[in-house]
């Protein structure tokens, strides 16, 4: 296959539809034929070790793949793989006659709705991060699991890659300075490793290695008919796609703080975290995210080699050192804190929640996400009656035990805690309290108010867009009110009052608090 190929595909006649225009688009492993409606994507015949085009019938095998992968995440994007036959002067698309080259059909969309452009505008915003963290965490929770006897997934599987890394990046580095800090990080990620892999084997056998998509990242995801959609899996090699999803989500995380959006990389890791409650992936973040930066450092120097202008060259070795200075930055050591929220219902709790997620990489524990995690959905016959289903005594009590026991292992995983629940009985704050205390890190009870206008207000807006996981209604919300226990002088000592009407309160807040832990 040859370039004259993809130029005599730029022939409208070829086509069974309108063509509005061409467009080629060429990366290191394929072409992409643009006419508007529709995108025929084109393997390269290339063997680069990780992937091996060079057949033909390797490359129908893969657009095969493609399209059965891609279609678990796309609807309607990912068409059909058509044969290319007759002659790369004269081809044919489709047909019976024996087949010279293979065309994955997608639609087209405009490349100006990647994400990665949207990013780039200025445009990308909470309701995109949020989609994509509900559209990523149910895709890994209906993904195929790794049966038990496959190679990959073992903790050495997992960690082959990871030393491959720093071998071939020692090969292509002179400078001292960063042979230096190569060997720290590959010291940090050894000791990590042997922390981490009795963790590791029980991700494999408890049916964590899932065949995902390996590529996560701005670029490989897209606006279409105004929804946000994921696409372009890795279907040409296995380890790179048959992964822990905590590495798969690890790798988006590690694209949004590389381009400087760290608050949406914590509020999507916490978002993924709520919708799969797979909070014993915490332990496994930083060290996947530290292999998927050195990962993109590493395809940084590769271009070193068939570079000879020093202006060029220094510009492959600032981004280079760009992706190591961020792998060094999950080797440090974090600050803590647990902080639960206090109030009732409708308050504003989960923004103040959610916002230390974003200023300080919080972890936030929901109750009402956990409790319907653990009993399931409220049940009709007990939705007009207070106390009743899963929101009685025994219900609330297990819902309560279930965040202490999330926030102590997100605490021993190194990561501040937010616990967003009411906690308006002295019992409740009293058991938070003790985690905190036998974890070493400090307390604190956010005092959440706002006028009574306010609550009406947001409870309408939640109950008219029927997003939230509450349950609660205005008749909930004067229960609470009237059985709730005051915070004691002792509790009083330990909390911050919220405005959760005034920005202004929240930020304050949030100052306060990197004042006191600088770390955060």
């Amino acid at each position: 296959m040859s370039q004259a190929l993809i130029a005599a595909l730029q022939n409208p006649a070829i086509y069974p539809h309108p063509v509005e225009a061409f467009q080629v688009i060429e990366t290191h492993i394929s072409w992409v034929v643009l006419t508007g409606p529709y995108a025929y994507k084109i393997k390269k015949p290339v063997n680069f070790g990780f992937l091996d085009f060079t057949e033909l019938a390797a490359r129908e095998h893969f657009c095969q793949e493609e399209l059965r992968l891609n279609q678990r995440l796309t609807q309607g994007l990912y068409l059909e793989v058509l044969p290319i036959s007759g002659s790369e002067q004269a081809p044919q698309l489709g047909g019976n006659d024996p087949a010279i080259e293979y065309a994955l059909k997608m639609r087209q969309f405009p490349q100006d709705q990647l994400l990665a452009e949207v990013q780039a505008r200025g445009e990308l915003n909470e309701a995109h991060i949020d989609a994509l963290a509900e559209q990523i965490a149910q895709f890994h929770l209906d993904a195929p699991q790794v049966p038990q006897a496959h190679e990959l997934g073992s903790p050495e599987a997992v960690m082959a890659p990871v030393r491959q890394n720093f071998e071939q990046i020692r090969a292509l580095l002179a400078d001292k300075a960063d042979l230096q800090q190569l060997d720290a990080l590959q010291a940090w990620a050894e000791s990590s490793f042997e922390r981490l892999e009795p963790l590791l084997t029980r991700r494999k056998a408890e049916g964590f290695i899932r065949e995902c998509h390996g590529d996560i990242h701005l670029g490989n995801v897209t606006l279409l008919d105004g929804q946000v959609v994921l696409f372009d899996c890795i279907e040409f090699n296995e380890p790179f796609r048959l992964i822990d999803i905590a590495s798969d989500a690890a790798f988006l995380a590690m694209d949004l703080e590389d381009r400087g959006l760290k608050p949406f990389a914590r509020r999507f890791i916490s978002a993924w975290l709520e919708h799969t409650g797979d909070y014993a992936a915490l332990e496994l973040l930083n060290f996947y995210k530290a292999y998927r930066a050195m990962v993109r450092g590493k395809v940084s120097l590769f271009r070193l080699g068939q570079e000879s202008d020093a202006v060029q060259r220094a510009v492959i070795l600032r981004q280079y050192r760009r992706y190591a200075t961020l792998a060094e930055s999950y080797s440090a050591i974090p600050s803590r804190l647990l902080a639960i929220t206090h109030g009732v219902s409708a308050v504003g709790k989960s923004h103040v929640a959610m916002r230390l997620v974003e200023a300080l990489g919080a972890i936030r524990l929901r109750s009402d996400v956990e409790r319907k995690r653990l009993h399931g959905e409220q049940k009709g016959a007990d939705k007009d009656q207070l106390g009743a289903g899963i929101y009685n005594q025994d219900a609330s009590a297990a819902t309560y035990q279930r965040l202490h026991q999330l926030a102590d292992a997100a605490l021993h995983a190194g990561f501040p805690v937010v616990i967003d629940a009411t906690y308006l009985q002295q019992s409740q704050r009293q058991a938070a309290c003790q985690i905190a205390e036998a974890t070493g890190v400090p307390f604190l009870i956010l005092d959440c108010s706002a006028p009574d206008a306010v609550i009406a207000s947001r409870l309408a807006l939640r109950q008219e867009t029927a997003r939230d996981p509450s349950d609660a209604t205005m008749d909930v919300i004067n229960a609470q009110q009237a059985s709730r226990e005051a915070l004691s002088q002792a509790e009083l000592i330990l909390s911050q009052r919220v405005d959760t009407h005034e920005s202004a309160s929240l930020d304050s807040l949030i100052a306060r608090i990197r004042q006191h832990l600088p770390g955060l």
